[in-house]
């Protein structure tokens, strides 16, 4: 009914945006969320987070990735015994 009114690559278009920008809106997220994770980490030292804010700020997504794996703060597990 909508493709009716709508040529196909117009709801082509329509559906793909639907997709693409929640998509993208996550991955700015995640960016952020890393930013002030770098900025708050108490783990570090001023010369450290100095060092991974500017990896993420200068490689963007690819600094954010590589910050979650490397460099943010994993909890620790409380040793059952």
């Amino acid at each position: 009914m909508i493709a009716a009114f709508i040529g196909g690559g117009e709801i082509i278009l329509l559906m793909a945006m639907l997709f693409i920008i929640p998509f993208a809106l996550a991955l700015f997220a995640f960016w952020i969320w890393m930013l002030i994770s770098a900025i708050q980490n108490k783990g570090l030292n001023e010369g450290e987070k100095i060092a991974w804010v500017l990896v993420i700020a200068l490689l963007h997504l690819l600094g954010a990735i590589i910050y979650f794996f490397v460099g943010h703060p994993k909890r620790k597990m409380p040793l059952v015994v």
